[in-house]
């Protein structure tokens, strides 16, 4: 539980008035890399001796892990009934992503949470977005959502004013963490908004076989610790690939089923995609995407839709990515094109998502006007 004695590390630094971004703990000398208002937030983990602590976040973890079961069930419009969400949950447990963030102590599952508790909230709930808000003030990649809101704002027919709303709600309480990060530890503040986040390689090696974003990828292509413009142009093309096909769901939503869903799942995909480092534990998005395809395998009834959740249990449950060579020598620096490519499962495994978004949501916005709503696929007679 490595990660949570860092935080618990810069919670301290906080309550003693230390230098947080010059903070470094144990060994491996791992640094703060979360915005201010997340190390106001870590002060109440040195509160308890180090075992209730540890004991209080793997609880807290599994929890959220029920609860990240129970809101994906509501995002794909399925009841929430508590064997399906215990079944769930305890085979999230058994995914690489969820077992690592238990593992390291992390706070995906909780970023996550506030993302989907905002995603699935009433659509005329006033407190929509605040959700969002928070989990970009704890982990600036959440931000991505606010661009996807306002996008949909102006390229999305109906609903603007709901997209609007939320989008308002969501900039508004980050820039509230962010001042409220301003006034409790200036000097820190000033730190990370004009240094630290500026600086991609502070998390840790940009080709560690654990970096399973565009960057990664672009490093060990190149045998680089340091990608040049390379994964900048790459993480671009995703982000703007991501962007669009959620733009595009959210367009096809009077014909699209689950077109929510289609859209959130696309946008936290690419959140992980953009970022200059996402390790394996951050992609607990897999969870509400395995949910997503095997919610449309039983209404479709295909098995073709059958293979693509199957797919995707096994990029995420087989811990396939670590079946290169890693260790402190950076194998990864000389991997061949086999190894490369397992070492990019996850990656390839959102990239494969957002085309299949794309090709979902382009066929619904090609389905006539008197079709609509159908949530069927229009038959078209080939002429003999």
């Amino acid at each position: 539980m490595v990660d949570v004695m860092v935080y618990r590390a810069a919670g301290w630094t906080v309550r003693t008035g230390g230098d947080l971004y010059a903070m470094r703990f144990g060994d491996a000398r791992l640094p703060m890399t979360y915005p201010p208002f997340a190390g106001l937030l870590f002060v109440p983990l040195t509160w308890v001796a180090v075992g209730t602590m540890r004991t209080a976040v793997t609880a807290l973890n599994l929890l959220l892990t029920v609860v990240l079961a129970a809101l994906s069930l509501r995002l794909v419009a399925r009841p929430v009934r508590v064997p399906a969400v215990i079944l769930i949950a305890g085979l999230a447990v058994w995914s690489e992503p969820v077992w690592a963030t238990l593992r390291y102590g992390q706070v995906n599952l909780l970023v996550a949470v506030l993302v989907l508790w905002d995603v699935t909230r009433r659509a005329e709930s006033r407190w929509a977005g605040v959700g969002i808000g928070i989990a970009a003030g704890i982990k600036l990649t959440p931000a991505l959502f606010v661009v996807f809101l306002a996008l949909a704002t102006v390229l999305v027919a109906t609903d603007r004013a709901r997209y609007l709303r939320r989008a308002l709600t969501a900039a508004a309480t980050f820039v509230a963490t962010v001042l409220v990060g301003v006034a409790a530890l200036p000097h820190d503040s000033r730190a990370f908004w004009t240094r630290v986040v500026f600086t991609p390689d502070r998390p840790g090696r940009a080709e560690n076989a654990a970096n399973q974003s565009v960057r990664g990828v672009v490093a060990r292509l190149e045998h680089t610790g340091t990608p040049g413009p390379a994964w900048v142009l790459a993480a671009l093309a995703a982000g703007v690939l991501g962007l669009a096909v959620a733009v595009a769901a959210a367009r096809a939503a009077d014909r699209l089923p689950l077109s929510a869903a289609w859209a959130a799942v696309a946008v936290g995909v690419t959140a992980l995609l953009i970022s200059p480092v996402s390790w394996t534990h951050h992609w607990v998005w897999a969870v509400p995407m395995i949910v997503l395809l095997v919610s449309e395998t039983l209404r479709r009834r295909d098995g073709r839709w059958a293979c693509a959740a199957l797919a995707a249990v096994l990029v995420f449950c087989s811990y396939v990515v670590w079946y290169v060579p890693h260790d402190s020598t950076r194998p990864e620096l000389h991997e061949n094109a086999g190894e490369m490519l397992v070492a990019a499962a996850y990656p390839l495994g959102g990239l494969a998502f957002l085309a299949l978004t794309g090709v979902v949501a382009a066929r619904a916005l090609r389905t006539p006007a008197h079709d609509r709503g159908s949530g069927r696929p229009v038959r078209r007679v080939r002429s003999s």
